[in-house]
């Protein structure tokens, strides 16, 4: 299964021509599962929260509208067959710095946020990666305040 995300981001990005400063195709796929983690927290997937992920993953690659959408359904095949999110969250700890995580923290409220509902599963779930991930309690209370307070667009990144 990861062999053939990483080929289909080696295309796409060998497509594009410019793939100098990008990540491996595998840490973007551990960051889309993290977020995939959140929106199936509380067992429905609303429209919104689909369309906050898409934006979100637009924004985080800068890649086209079918690279955002193959990205989705390959993270979300790969939340569901995973025991656990220790390959997400550690490959995510080794190359992403703490603004970064802080960021990706910022994105998971704002997905929780996205279909106008505050489900304390969602909520467990934020905490528990960004707990793993080794965000500060201090800034993960100050990216739910910022979406929160319509500020998703200022958390940096």
């Amino acid at each position: 299964m990861l062999a053939n995300i990483q080929r289909f981001f080696q295309q796409m990005l060998s497509e594009e021509g410019d793939g100098a400063g990008r990540e491996t195709p595998s840490l973007e796929l551990a960051a889309a599962a993290l977020l995939c983690e959140v929106i199936r927290a509380d067992y429905e997937v609303s429209p919104d929260e689909l369309e906050t992920l898409r934006d979100q993953l637009r924004r985080h690659l800068s890649v086209g509208e079918e690279a955002v959408d193959e990205l989705m359904a390959l993270a979300q095949q790969e939340v569901e067959g995973a025991v656990d999110h220790y390959q997400f969250v550690s490959l995510i700890k080794q190359h992403y710095d703490y603004p970064r995580r802080c960021e990706l923290v910022r994105m998971m409220w704002a997905l929780a946020q996205a279909d106008g509902e505050q489900h304390h599963l969602e909520e467990h779930r934020i905490r528990q990666l960004a707990e793993l991930l080794h965000v500060s309690h201090g800034d993960f209370i100050r990216a739910k305040i910022q979406v929160q307070q319509g500020d998703e667009d200022n958390g940096g990144g």
